[in-house]
């Protein structure tokens, strides 16, 4: 089973990002777009894993806390690695000072079961596309700058999801094995 742990978004800022995506997508950058209804802000991919493990998964998550919700604001937009050499296409996040400490939680967690802390700081982000190759970046970035706004929406979430991923030729099919709240009460 391929895995990883992510955070929901609201139908509103689905909503918004599935009429960004119809506006840039003529602009015929060399780019796979992420479907809307796949979009969610990762907390932990955690990787192909036995399904004899999901138990011990599911007991390591059910423990992970936070004092209160987390918030997020979606705006603004970028590329990985940078601009001139485009990667991924993404959607900035602004979240309360309690996200990177629940990714943390979440990834400490996991590690006593054989499962490695990630090797880059978390960096949240939503993303749109990963690029095939820079050709036609230059009408994606003219589309961009004709934007009258790029606020899409925020969410508050008091829970975290794991999910089952299968890919396919064209996108991933995202499973949704179990919630687990994670504000102490």
């Amino acid at each position: 089973m391929r895995l990883f742990v992510a955070l929901e978004l609201t139908e509103g800022v689905r909503a918004a990002l599935r009429e960004l995506v119809a506006r840039l997508e003529p602009a015929g950058a060399d780019l796979r777009w992420v479907r809307p209804q796949g979009m969610h802000l990762t907390l932990k991919f955690i990787g192909e894993t036995p399904e004899a493990k999901l138990p011990l998964l599911r007991e390591a998550l059910a423990r992970v806390r936070s004092p209160k919700p987390v918030e997020m604001e979606f705006h603004g937009l970028g590329y990985f690695p940078n601009e001139r050499r485009p990667r991924v296409f993404w959607v900035g996040i602004e979240a309360s000072d309690n996200l990177p400490a629940l990714a943390a939680e979440v990834e400490a967690a996991l590690e006593p079961l054989g499962i490695p802390r990630e090797s880059r700081p978390f960096a949240p982000h939503l993303t749109l596309g990963r690029f095939k190759s820079a050709n036609r970046l230059e009408g994606l970035q003219q589309e961009i700058a004709r934007l009258p706004a790029t606020q899409f929406g925020r969410v508050e979430t008091s829970e975290f999801v794991l999910f089952q991923s299968r890919l396919s030729p064209h996108w991933a099919e995202y499973t949704r094995l179990e919630s687990f709240p994670f504000v102490r009460s």
